[in-house]
């Protein structure tokens, strides 16, 4: 397919970006908790991660520029009001739970069973939301 067939995307691939208060602290739990690949640092004031084949650009606060003149980059400010969250489908969540609470994630609580799916959630050092699900079939 080319951008001829109306295709705007062709071998492209997709960054979230989170704002972060203090990118040591959260570069250390999405490499050392969350088990993210660092593929590259600018300035201490962003890093690049691979996670789970995506990426993840870690920023730190920001100002208007010219192509966002009214737009600034902030961590989230009540992490109890989500605008976003990333969920992630693993294969048992009382395992994977477990795994992450002994690497320090601090969870809402413990994972509930709701029938054909068992999820909980965790946040981040700035309160970006995460969620680990099993589906049953």
């Amino acid at each position: 397919m080319s951008l001829d067939n109306n295709n705007p995307f062709i071998d492209s691939e997709l960054t979230t970006i989170l704002v972060v208060s203090d990118m040591e602290v959260s570069k250390k739990f999405y490499l050392h908790t969350l088990g993210a690949e660092l593929f590259r640092e600018y300035g201490g004031d962003s890093v690049v991660l691979k996670f789970l084949n995506n990426w993840i650009l870690l920023v730190t606060s920001g100002d208007p520029t010219k192509d966002k003149p009214q737009t600034e980059f902030l961590p989230p400010i009540d992490k109890n009001k989500v605008s976003h969250s990333f969920t992630i489908r693993v294969k048992d969540c009382q395992q994977s739970y477990r795994l992450l609470k002994e690497k320090g994630a601090e969870f809402i609580t413990p994972p509930l069973n709701w029938g054909a799916e068992t999820r909980c959630f965790f946040h981040d050092p700035d309160g970006h939301l995460f969620e680990i699900s099993e589906y049953r079939s």
